[in-house]
């Protein structure tokens, strides 16, 4: 078992520009991210299992938001990371790299959930063993993809066209022009 204070972590990501809340509960962080959203006519969505989790989407439209699928004309986008650095380094892998354009640059605001799940005590390479291990093998097979890490749960460093793990984002720093908000949940959530 990995031993971190998300207090810690949180104010890591303080010194690296970023906004950072620690929540105990996905109920606690669903109430954290519709505060975020309550000013935002329009909110994207990075497809993200930890979202999906805590009922986001869900609630957002509920509460009347336009929920767009081009994230980078958004007021808001939300997603998660893929892994995240008990230093305050934010890594993401994508097959497209879609969701990582978007958490650069376009949206007026970036909000990001994370579950402790994903954070690592080493560095950036850990970071990327840990979406190489846990978060790509369970999105091939969440996306129905034909790779041999859907079918043996390894990453093989394939060339299958059905590869989702294409683009790698590491963001040592907040994206300059555009608040971030992290919010850490004391939780288990998504890959």
């Amino acid at each position: 078992m990995l031993i971190f204070d998300l207090n810690d972590v949180a104010q890591e990501l303080v010194r690296r520009g970023y906004a950072a809340q620690v929540v105990k509960t996905p109920a606690e962080a669903q109430a954290a991210v519709l505060a975020e959203a309550e000013t935002a006519a329009s909110v994207a969505w990075g497809g993200s299992e930890t979202l999906k989790q805590i009922g986001v989407r869900e609630a957002l439209a509920a509460a009347g938001k336009e929920i767009r699928d081009h994230a980078i004309e958004a007021d808001l986008f939300l997603l998660s990371a893929n892994a995240l650095t008990a230093d305050g380094r934010i890594v993401n892998i994508d097959g497209r790299g879609n969701r990582v354009a978007a958490s650069i640059g376009g949206p007026k605001r970036v909000v990001y959930v994370v579950g402790r799940n994903k954070i690592v005590v080493g560095g950036v390479d850990d970071a990327i063993a840990r979406i190489k291990r846990v978060a790509c093998p369970a999105n091939t097979r969440r996306l129905g993809k034909r790779t041999p890490c859907a079918l043996t749960g390894v990453c093989s460093d394939c060339n299958s066209p059905d590869r989702i793990c294409k683009v790698t984002a590491v963001f040592d720093r907040c994206p300059g022009g555009m608040p971030t908000k992290v919010i850490l949940v004391d939780a288990e959530l998504g890959y």
